[in-house]
């Protein structure tokens, strides 16, 4: 499908705007410019001969061309990485550790400590998301992942770091806003804009799980994508404390909820490819969390 002279930075481009679903914020994740970023999806979908997405003022979605190049580009560039890693290794070159991460999640003190302990060592990041953190483990665009639980475990290893509490997301306007904590018992009538297993709490007691023909909840990429459909009154989403904080608007308010059970922050890594370098960070991120922390 792709010609020969087909450019990988034009896949990451695509990749992007796939993910965030927004050309403003992909252009900032990439920093360059929004209207640079509109030439280059043109002329990738120009030289595939078929639109990647439709797009109006207010939306933008993968076309089933899209969904399909989405899934293969991820690999494509998975690929591409890891030939590059084997390459500057086999030369000698600086190792560089790769470490997922979840939105929300403060890296640097980890980094800063591996640091002071392996100078020799480079460490790149890269923000994962709820539909990805382990993909990018298994396909080796990352070497260690800081990721959410729960998690798919076939294959890996993972050590628990922390818990944080998690707050409902509501409209400004909506009729919690003012509260300083609600019940789950108050979001039974509400709209739930991510999967019901996910708060089993509001699931066994939802109203619209009990009436025919559940609402659709779209598929979400990122949090901005899911913050905007809060404000715009869609629905409501259950996330953790960090990220509420770390996403912080005007528009979206953020409520504690007590009966919420809380989110499990952990590392994660494959099992098969457990490495000296992997060690020092793990040593890195344990040495952050009081406690002593256990194998799982």
């Amino acid at each position: 499908m792709l010609g020969v002279d087909f450019d990988l930075r034009q896949l990451r481009y695509f990749v992007a705007v796939a993910e965030e679903l927004h050309f403003g914020r992909a252009a900032a994740r990439l920093h360059i410019a929004q209207p640079a970023l509109s030439r280059r999806i043109r002329a990738l979908e120009d030289e595939l001969k078929t639109p990647l997405f439709v797009r109006d003022r207010r939306t933008t979605v993968l076309t089933a061309a899209g969904e399909q190049l989405l899934a293969d580009a991820r690999d494509l560039l998975a690929a591409a990485e890891a030939v590059h890693r084997r390459v500057t290794a086999a030369a000698g070159a600086k190792p560089v550790l790769t470490v997922g991460f979840m939105p929300g999640i403060v890296v640097t003190p980890a980094v800063r400590e591996l640091a002071r302990h392996r100078p020799d060592v480079g460490v790149r990041l890269l923000r994962t998301s709820w539909h990805d953190q382990v993909a990018v483990l298994h396909d080796g665009r990352v070497d260690v992942g800081i990721v959410r639980l729960p998690v798919e475990r076939r294959g890996l290893t993972v050590r628990p770091l922390f818990t944080e509490p998690r707050v409902v997301m509501v409209p400004a306007t909506h009729r919690l806003a003012g509260e300083e904590s609600v019940s789950i018992t108050e979001l039974a009538g509400e709209h739930l804009l991510q999967d019901p297993d996910a708060v089993p709490e509001w699931r066994d007691i939802a109203v619209e799980l009990r009436a025919p023909g559940r609402p659709e909840v779209p598929r979400i990429h990122s949090v901005e994508e899911k913050l905007e459909l809060v404000a715009a009154g869609a629905g409501i989403s259950v996330i953790p404390r960090s990220t509420a904080m770390f996403y912080t608007r005007p528009d979206v308010i953020g409520i504690p909820v007590p009966d919420i059970a809380p989110n499990h922050v952990a590392l994660a890594w494959l099992t098969a490819r457990r490495s000296p370098l992997v060690d020092a960070f793990l040593d890195a991120a344990a040495s952050l969390v009081p406690g002593s922390i256990t194998t799982s």
